[in-house]
């Protein structure tokens, strides 16, 4: 289940700060909420159940000040360490494992929206703009912002986003 894969991606996250926390303290970080309303959200779209979709994107947006897009498909994994001002637009695609900070931007340009690879993290602040495919283990900077492609395992930063390192 989605959920479970949510919550032990962000206690692996949390881990590499000292000792793991337990299952109980990881749910009630901040982000949990947004998680799994957002979860909740997609289970419905899934379903046809649009309006009942809709619902819970608007409780996310006043709850968590984040919205993200009904159609907006991330693999298990995902954390929304600070949802505060998360905007994700409806056509994204994101895989497993991608770590979200606050502030974050995925926006569609001209019809087109972004595609996350695996491990992907997006540091608070940056902007992905347009049709771009973000490879999978890539390091988005603060503040970056990224309207062209990232190879897997780089780290991008700036305005414009570029690649400083690769792995």
């Amino acid at each position: 289940m989605n959920i479970i894969a949510d919550l032990r991606q962000k206690q692996r996250l949390y881990a590499q700060d000292g000792l793991p926390p337990s299952m109980l303290k990881t749910f009630f970080s901040d982000g949990t909420s947004a998680n799994l309303i957002y979860r909740g959200m997609r289970c419905c779209a899934r379903r046809r159940l649009t309006p009942v979709a809709y619902v819970f994107q608007i409780v996310n947006k006043l709850i968590n000040q984040c919205v993200i897009g009904i159609h907006a498909e991330f693999g298990p994994g995902l954390v929304l360490v600070h949802p505060v001002g998360v905007v994700i637009n409806s056509r994204v695609r994101g895989g497993t494992g991608v770590v979200i900070e606050s502030s974050v931007v995925i926006g569609d340009e001209k019809g087109m929206s972004p595609r996350l690879g695996d491990d992907v993290f997006i540091g608070t602040g940056a902007k992905i703009i347009g049709g771009v495919v973000i490879g999978s283990g890539a390091r988005i900077g603060a503040n970056a912002v990224v309207v062209k492609d990232i190879p897997a395992r780089a780290t991008a930063v700036g305005i414009p986003a570029r690649v400083v390192r690769q792995r």
